[in-house]
């Protein structure tokens, strides 16, 4: 047995090793000049088909149970997206309270909370039913979790088994299967050792460069040649769009997936880097960056002193010589359905705002970080496991602050810009509500709109009773 099994290892690495070669050395010839083949462009289109291939036998099987079971159950909808109200809103100018015939205006008053406020035991089945619709159709906690497929991408990463419907798809799936790990995985993992360690030696080189506009240049090359050849660890198909709005200085701000956003936006331009001081494997690669070009890195307790960061930023942005410099507004990673609120951080230190949209297909790998559940380790492995990393990236028209607004309706605005080029949905809740609870000052926003809404009832019950004995 033992003898069967070393020779159909050797047959396999006879059949895996000169394609790998072939493909190794294309890529580092081409790598260098930012050409390539279009492999990766029909290898999307050849999935594309594939899945398609997959969604048909998949409907066909749900339609054939549906009919031996019957008529479907029709869905309930009452509790349907238009319907629900997530919490009552405080800043609305005007809100109406019905109880009976009685209609209360409650924007009538708008005075301090009262201590002769009255309530009614009634009086808080409003919040009741806004907090049960909002379990129920819960905005925030969704967006920290998978994104849902519409269709299977024959990928084992979900809860169905799909392989098992028919002899076809579990043919595909085990072709694909020993594609994606007996000769995508190795090729990977051998062009990203190799990227890391062009990017290194290269940084280091130019580092030891005296400062000059040449050192720059070739800095700036060099970084997006590392990270274009580094993109090939994932089969990255990026579309870029709108390339004259491209930065060219200033602040860059883009919504934040994953932690290849920045492999993403550095393979079309260099920028500087903001962020913590990190060890390890991700430390090397901040200081070899860091002997080429600009970065700003914090330690854990620096990025606390807000003051000590805007500085820092005002001094890149006011320097004419410094590459762009990339930030992520949100703070964590969103699953590239929506986008959550943005820190004003960075639209307080004044200067031009270029605003980056990016959206991933998740048809072919999800390309989302769950820090709560995956490693770095295993996130890496999954996104190597993974068909191909398919993207897009909008380049939005550079914009600035105006003088009558404040630094968070200006990131509200730039947010809103992002959301709608990227077809994601603008949410107003912060992101970091998945590590903590909700703001105090939330909380009093919502109390205080409740004694108003009672001081309202209060006052207009008092009215009701002074014409009755009149």
């Amino acid at each position: 047995m033992t003898p069967l099994i070393a020779m159909v290892l050797n047959g396999v690495l006879l059949f895996l090793v000169p394609p790998l070669l072939v493909l190794y050395t294309t890529l580092m010839i081409l790598a260098p000049f930012g050409l390539s083949l279009g492999v990766r462009k029909k290898y999307v289109q050849l999935l594309i088909k594939i899945f398609e291939f997959g969604r048909v036998r998949l409907e066909q099987k749900r339609n054939r149970k549906n009919q031996m079971s019957g008529d479907g159950v029709e869905a309930d909808d009452e509790f349907s997206d238009d319907k629900l109200l997530l919490v009552p809103d405080p800043d609305q100018e005007k809100k109406t309270h019905q109880n009976g015939r009685r209609i209360i205006r409650m924007s009538t008053v708008e005075g301090p909370p009262d201590d002769s406020v009255s309530y009614r035991l009634d009086s808080c089945l409003d919040y009741v039913k806004s907090a049960l619709q909002a379990i129920v159709d819960d905005e925030v906690t969704k967006r920290f979790c998978a994104e849902e497929l519409k269709s299977w991408n024959l990928l084992t990463r979900t809860q169905q088994k799909y392989e098992f419907i028919s002899w076809r798809l579990t043919l595909l799936w085990f072709v694909g299967f020993f594609f994606r790990y007996c000769f995508l995985l190795p090729v990977r993992i051998t062009i990203f050792f190799t990227s890391v360690t062009w990017m290194v030696l290269a940084m280091s080189l130019l580092g030891c460069l005296p400062d000059s506009t040449a050192r720059r240049w070739a800095a700036q090359r060099t970084s997006v040649f590392c990270f274009q050849f580094m993109s090939n660890t994932l089969s990255a198909v990026i579309t870029y769009h709108n390339p004259e709005n491209r930065p060219m200085r200033g602040i860059c701000v883009a919504n934040h997936t994953t932690p290849i956003d920045v492999l993403v936006l550095n393979c079309d331009q260099a920028y500087s880097l903001i962020g913590q001081r990190h060890s390890g494997f991700l430390g090397l690669l901040q200081r070899a960056l860091t002997r080429a070009s600009s970065h700003i890195w914090f330690e854990r307790g620096e990025v606390k002193d807000r003051s000590a960061v805007t500085r820092r930023l005002k001094e890149h942005v006011d320097d004419p010589h410094k590459l762009p410099i990339l930030i992520f507004p949100e703070g964590t990673c969103i699953n590239n359905t929506s986008v959550m609120q943005f820190k004003k951080g960075s639209f307080e230190v004044g200067g031009t705002i270029y605003p980056v949209a990016i959206r991933y297909d998740h048809r072919f790998g999800d390309a989302f970080w769950d820090s709560s559940q995956y490693s770095m380790l295993h996130y890496l492995y999954m996104m190597m496991t993974s068909w191909a990393i398919v993207c897009d990236v909008w380049y939005l028209p550079p914009t600035s602050r105006q003088p009558s607004e404040t630094a968070i309706d200006f990131a509200n605005r730039v947010k809103a810009s992002i959301a709608s080029a990227g077809g994601l949905v603008d949410l107003m809740w912060d992101g970091q509500l998945k590590r903590m609870s909700v703001k105090k000052e939330w909380r009093e926003k919502q109390q205080q709109h409740f004694t108003r809404r009672m001081l309202a009832i209060n006052q207009q019950l008092r009215d009701e009773q002074r014409e009755k004995d009149e």
